[in-house]
């Protein structure tokens, strides 16, 4: 049974959500945590942060590391901010070469490190994997402003920002099969679904309070099924 989690992640994690009338971001009262939370009785503690990147995350972690062997479980969701980049930059100039927050290598090293840091603190991590994004949209959202041609013009196709992203889950998932870790398989949910766009905020990249309910309901039959118990 189990009576306790924290989760340690970013904005998705957060449940962060772009309010579509001020076009700022707010804090969801029913996001995914909170909906997990009231359906399945455990206490959820919420250590996740806007803009977060894995190592950020890792610093997140050290801080709280005493307390982790009073969760039964360690849930950890990292990636979207680690393969964004500065978009203000590649907007500027578009001949340079421009690196990700995170470079893939240091991306998937650092998550191994966090899991590890997790067991060795006494509890039992488990790992979400990446909601897909809408490129169409989150170019569009990062390029206001900028000069939407030179972004382009680095990018080669605007699909790339779904490749590019889809990479970094790959990872995730790699880093599951590598450390032996349960994956929470958000992204298959996302992608079996219809237009899964009407999922995600108009910024292109954060899933809607349709997605976190969708994101929810994923993790309760994972938890419904005694998967995560047999992590």
């Amino acid at each position: 049974m189990i009576n306790s989690v924290c989760i340690f992640g970013d904005s998705v994690a957060k449940g962060v959500v772009l309010d579509s009338s001020s076009k700022k971001y707010v804090i969801l009262r029913d996001s995914f945590v909170n909906r997990v939370q009231a359906e399945e009785h455990f206490a959820v503690k919420n250590y996740s942060h806007f803009g977060s990147t894995i190592v950020k995350g890792q610093r997140t972690l050290a801080k709280h590391i005493g307390e982790l062997k009073d969760f039964d479980y360690v849930a950890l969701e990292y990636g979207g901010n680690d393969s964004d980049f500065n978009w203000p930059e590649v907007s500027e100039a578009p001949q340079d070469n421009h690196l990700p927050k995170t470079p893939i290598s240091l991306f998937e090293q650092a998550y191994l490190q966090m899991v590890r840091d997790v067991r060795n603190a006494g509890s039992r991590p488990v790992i979400l994997s990446l909601p897909p994004i809408d490129a169409k949209r989150y170019f569009a959202w990062i390029s206001r402003g900028l000069n939407a041609q030179n972004i382009l013009s680095w990018l080669g196709d605007v699909e790339r920002i779904y490749r590019w992203h889809e990479m970094y889950n790959v990872a995730v998932m790699r880093v599951a099969v590598k450390a032996g870790v349960p994956l929470i398989d958000i992204s298959s949910a996302f992608l079996e679904t219809c237009h899964y766009q009407k999922l995600i905020c108009e910024d292109g990249i954060h899933p809607n309070e349709q997605g976190h309910a969708l994101i929810a309901r994923i993790i309760e039959e994972e938890v419904s099924r005694n998967r995560l118990l047999a992590g």
